[in-house]
């Protein structure tokens, strides 16, 4: 970049630097309020750098008295459960929907958009209800089999392959390809921006989602990492926020480290699946 761009630039760079920080602001609270006391957590003056640096107590007393890697374990289970049964799938609707052509596809694509509109919350009595019936509840099967199938992602992959050229289909079908073999071993392979992009939201909602633990799990055997900072909080944490924002940042650390490794490629899928602008 020559020094010419890069001053053209600056006002730019700065203005979304500005932005990111005041988006970043409160994470970087939280793992600032993580190595202060509690005495210094609230105090009338915002200071970021602690004066009596209290990370070796704060984070000790998180591994002492819960069970981190058993959450966070949990977690992993759970996110990488739904989102394998997800693409499972969501990539074969996605790809019947932009180009094969049935009878009734215009009104399966109807009722995914409608799907959109339903919020999560509504069907949890009744599959409540069913898990309770079938003694399914404080297991990984109700933690993970009623968001197996997300509209979201059938509609995210359907925007991705209607840019896929139509040759390429024809030209696998020609090879003797059929429907099956050509979604898993030509479309797919060209849907991984897509299919990162959709990793990223996945596993960023169901990781953070405490409203469905919180309903088919009791103790500590099943709790996601979000439930756990829960029963942290009400359990030996109380009031104390110092060990209280070291838990949240030991249990939000791999999603950050997901991000970051994943970035490019979850841009690259924002960029090319029709959900820009």
């Amino acid at each position: 970049m020559s020094d010419r761009s890069l001053l053209r630039d600056l006002p730019r760079l700065a203005l979304l630097t500005i932005l990111g920080l005041i988006l970043l602001m409160p994470y970087i609270w939280m793992i600032a309020a993580s190595l202060k006391p509690l005495d210094e957590i609230f105090r009338a003056s915002l200071s970021l750098l602690p004066e009596r640096f209290y990370a070796v107590e704060n984070y000790g007393k998180v591994f002492a008295k819960v069970p981190v890697w058993r959450y966070l374990w949990n977690g992993v289970v759970v996110c990488g459960g739904i989102l394998f049964f997800q693409l499972l799938f969501a990539v074969p609707a996605g790809y019947a929907l932009a180009k094969l052509r049935f009878p009734g596809s215009g009104l399966a694509f109807g009722a995914v958009m409608l799907g959109l509109l339903v919020p999560y919350h509504v069907p949890a009595l009744p599959l409540y209800v069913g898990f309770s019936q079938l003694g399914l509840l404080n297991s990984y099967t109700a933690l993970i089999a009623p968001a197996t199938i997300s509209v979201f992602a059938i509609f995210l992959f359907r925007q991705f392959f209607k840019s896929l050229p139509d040759d390429l289909i024809h030209a696998a079908r020609m090879d003797g390809l059929g429907e099956a073999e050509i979604v898993w071993r030509i479309v797919l392979p060209n849907a991984w921006p897509a299919a990162t992009a959709f990793a990223i939201f996945s596993v960023v909602a169901h990781w953070n989602d405490l409203f469905w633990p919180l309903i088919v799990v009791s103790g500590t055997g099943y709790a996601t990492p979000a439930l756990g900072v829960l029963y942290f909080r009400s359990d030996e944490a109380g009031d104390d926020f110092g060990s209280l924002m070291a838990a949240a940042v030991l249990m939000t650390a791999p999603l950050v480290l997901a991000f970051l490794l994943a970035q490019r490629r979850f841009i690259e899928g924002i960029a090319t699946t029709g959900l820009k602008g």
